[in-house]
């Protein structure tokens, strides 16, 4: 089974069931975030991980496997995203791009924010004019070397 096979199994198994990211994330004891990444074949998981997953999902053993899987990270091509969530992400990286590596350069100096060492969350900000998205991103500084 290949990866993308076993995330569209899992998508699938997810709708029929009425299940959350949340939920499954919780049977699996890690944040949502890294669940939900992990499941569309971001991140491998362990096998107790994979193990949980297929349980609360009713999936089989291959799916455990394809779960366990080195991943081929970076699932959004080199074109512009046409899906509109992820387009926007892109389009807030095109407008403030330059602004955020310049103000990490002058708060932190020649460098880059890890996404290998990173954290993010996603939180509902309730709002009388219209609930908000909040993404809070946090990674590691690795200063450039010489």
């Amino acid at each position: 089974m290949t990866r993308e096979e076993a995330t569209r199994k899992i998508l699938e198994a997810k709708q029929d069931k009425s299940l959350t990211f949340e939920t499954i994330a919780n049977k699996v004891g890690r944040h949502k975030v890294w669940t939900t990444a992990a499941l569309m074949g971001q991140h491998p998981m362990s096998e107790d991980e994979a193990d949980a997953v297929i349980s609360i999902l009713g999936l089989g053993p291959e799916v455990a496997a394809a779960l366990q899987e080195y991943p081929m990270r970076g699932s959004i091509g080199r074109d512009v995203p046409t899906d509109p969530t992820i387009y926007r992400i892109h389009e807030v990286t095109q407008v403030y791009g330059t602004t955020i590596k310049a103000l990490i350069h002058e708060e932190f100096g020649d460098g880059i924010m890890s996404a290998i060492n990173f954290n993010m969350d996603i939180e509902r900000v309730e709002d009388p004019k219209g609930d908000r998205v909040k993404i809070t991103y946090e990674g590691k500084f690795l200063p450039y070397e010489w």
